[in-house]
């Protein structure tokens, strides 16, 4: 079988009712087919009238199917299945049964992207390998775990309602910068580093350098070489480093819109790039997030980048696998990089204006030309700008 198809679900009783209003605003008082945005007037099916199985939506169909495979609830239990939405990679989804409910995660063979973007649906299974991992090094940093299926290629884990955390995109976006949370953040992910960096870490599970390359290599570095032939050697040897690396455990995906804020601290999500790789990637991909709103919310600059040292100041003090300065480094050659991706690579930020995506270009460019060795050079050729 392709790694990008899915296995046959068709053998579990699958409700072929589970649609829920739509959630979008676009159908009201109708509903729609799930993960697909199409609407349909007409109210709600009552249960027990199920629609014909042309107009099944398949995420309904695979996550009533996950809920009975992983002994959480029968599928004819399911209430509803919403879609969740906000990622590019997976389909996600809220299963509502007689007082509980769980989010349940499918990876997409096709990212959600303008451009053809294709990785390997077997991914999900690091993922979840990744979120155990980081669940039993620092509990509670990652969602409640319920189980994962080899033959679904999906699980389940905990919903975190909206009333009981904050997204840290939308803080940031709003100018509301934490550098308390950060370093929280930083020290978090320095302990995931450090276990999986000791001798003895059962790696065997994340040896999917491919699927990494297939994410983020090739993809943001890369793609972005080809656009750029100035600085096409210099990303291509970033790109060559990271292929290389197998230091630690790396999380691949830590931006802002995969951390929750919870009263008892940062929640990481969407770890569907885990992979024994370079810890320098995770620092430099969340640093590059808080670089890119310095530069679209001028105001709130110098607290981005006071709170970008923070997240650095709180992760170096775990680095014992290596100089924290050989560390530090990576993470300063990589940020220019990633920033240059998000603006002309594979996956643009949706949210900078025309005027602040040439000045990311112009300074991500220049660092590029002109690379720097620590966070603190860094961080002041960004707040000099492009000027």
């Amino acid at each position: 079988m392709s790694p990008y198809e899915l296995n046959d679900v068709s053998r579990y009783s699958v409700p072929r009712w589970a649609v829920v209003p739509s959630l979008s605003g676009t159908c009201s008082g109708g509903w729609a087919d799930l993960g697909f945005g199409r609407c349909r007037t007409g109210p709600l099916p009552p249960r027990d009238h199920p629609v014909t199985p042309q107009l099944a939506p398949p995420l309904a169909q695979r996550a009533a199917a996950l809920i009975a495979a992983l002994g959480l609830g029968q599928a004819k239990d399911v209430i509803a299945v919403q879609p969740l939405t906000g990622g590019v990679a997976s389909d996600i989804a809220r299963v509502d049964l007689p007082g509980r409910s769980y989010c349940v995660k499918f990876a997409l063979s096709k990212l959600r992207v303008a451009a053809d973007w294709y990785a390997p649906i077997h991914r999900s299974r690091a993922e979840y390998a990744w979120l155990s991992v980081a669940d039993a090094v620092v509990p509670g940093s990652v969602p409640r775990l319920f189980g994962y299926a080899d033959d679904l290629q999906g699980f389940a884990m905990e919903y975190i309602a909206p009333a009981t955390a904050r997204l840290w995109k939308a803080d940031l976006l709003a100018g509301q910068a934490d550098p308390a949370l950060a370093a929280r953040l930083g020290l978090v992910l320095g302990r995931i580093h450090a276990h999986a960096a000791t001798p003895g870490f059962d790696a065997a599970r994340f040896r999917n350098g491919a699927d990494f390359h297939a994410l983020r290599v090739e993809p943001y570095l890369l793609f972005t070489a080809r656009a750029h032939p100035g600085v096409a050697a210099r990303l291509t040897a970033l790109a060559a480093g990271l292929d290389r690396a197998a230091v630690t455990l790396v999380h691949g995906d830590v931006s802002p819109k995969n951390i929750l804020i919870r009263a008892a601290g940062p929640v990481l999500l969407d770890a569907e790039c885990a992979s024994m790789g370079d810890p320098a990637f995770d620092l430099a991909f969340c640093l590059n997030h808080l670089a890119l709103k310095s530069i679209h919310l001028p105001p709130a600059r110098a607290d981005m980048l006071v709170t970008a040292a923070s997240l650095w100041h709180g992760y170096a003090p775990a680095i014992m696998w290596e100089p924290a300065s050989a560390v530090e480094a990576r993470v300063a050659a990589l940020v220019p990089a990633l920033m240059l991706a998000r603006v002309d690579g594979k996956s643009p930020v949706e949210y900078l204006t025309p005027a602040a995506q040439a000045e990311v270009r112009a300074i991500a460019l220049h660092l590029l030309a002109r690379p720097v060795a620590t966070i603190a050079d860094l961080l002041a050729a960004l707040d000099q700008g492009a000027g």
